[in-house]
Parts: C-alpha cells; sequence; structure tokens
C-alpha cells in the first residue's frame, strides 16, 4: 500500500501590496517636499556668493586701471569689455552669456547721473535675492548706498 505524503500548502509569493508602494511613494514625497527648500536656499547663497566674488573681482580691476590712466575706461556695450581693459579683468568672466544671477555685466560710464559703476542687467533672480546680495555688500537696501536698482540696472557705484 502506498501511503501518500502530505503536501505543505500552497505557499504565496512574497510581494508589496497597492497599498504599501502607495506609502512608500508619499513618504519619498514628503521628503523631497522638504528638502527643496533647503536646496533652493543652498542654490541661492551659491550664486549670491559668486556674483559677489566677481563684482569684487571685477571692481578691484576697474579701480586699477583708474590708478593707472586717471580716469575711467569709456563707456562699452553689455557684456563687452571697454578698451584698454583687457590685462585689468578676465575677459571670460565679463562676457559671459549669463552670469551667477542670470544677467550680463555691463560698463557704465556717465550712465543714470553715476561717474562710474558696475552693472547687472536682465537679472533673473527676484529682487529679494538682489536685496540680500546687497545686504552683503552695501546697506541692505537697493534704492540707497554703493549697491542700487536704477532704471531696471543693478549698479555698484564705484564714483558718483
Amino acid at each position: 500500500m502506498k501511503t501518500s505524503t502530505p503536501r505543505p500548502p500552497p505557499r504565496r509569493r512574497a510581494a508589496f501590496t497597492l497599498v504599501e508602494i502607495m506609502i512608500v511613494v508619499l513618504i519619498i514625497g514628503l521628503l523631497a517636499a522638504m528638502a527643496l527648500p533647503a536646496f533652493q536656499r543652498v542654490q541661492a547663497s551659491s550664486q549670491n556668493s559668486r556674483f559677489i566674488s566677481d563684482l569684487r573681482t571685477f571692481a578691484q580691476g576697474y579701480e586699477t586701471y583708474c590708478t593707472k590712466n586717471g580716469g575711467w575706461p569709456p563707456n562699452a556695450g553689455t557684456g563687452v569689455v571697454p578698451s584698454g581693459m583687457s590685462g585689468e579683468i578676465k575677459d571670460s568672466a565679463w562676457t559671459v552669456a549669463k552670469n551667477s544671477v542670470g544677467g550680463r555685466w555691463n560698463w557704465d560710464f556717465n550712465n543714470n547721473g553715476i561717474t562710474a559703476s558696475i552693472s547687472c542687467v536682465n537679472v533673473t533672480v527676484s529682487d529679494a535675492q538682489m536685496a540680500a546680495i546687497d545686504a552683503k555688500i552695501d546697506d541692505g537696501d537697493l534704492t540707497t548706498g554703493n549697491f542700487q536698482k536704477v532704471n531696471g540696472r543693478f549698479m555698484y557705484i564705484l564714483e558718483h
């Protein structure tokens, strides 16, 4: 007589349920939502630091030119290095299509009632971010001091 051995019950395959998957997706979404503002703050801080560094470097180059030549270089178009300035500033940093705040550099000589200034035109960041830059290099008010917003351009004034 043949004895039959009892068969074990069929095994369920290990798998995630739809509810478990949805909970995991929800948790990942919440973590991303919490991380995004921190990432944006870090990105803005990095942009601001780069802008300030470039601005100070350019200001030093223009002041050196003024000291050597007894006056400021002539006015030049946006993204154009004024004649005689090639040795004083890094041309590739001045002529970039977009700087760290999305704008372009411009040298202003006798413009908007200001004798000499380095300006940034067509920025793509908010005025609040530019005010944060102003707070680091000047008085935090875009209508006064050496860093101002004048006729849509952000000007770092070297001489009134």
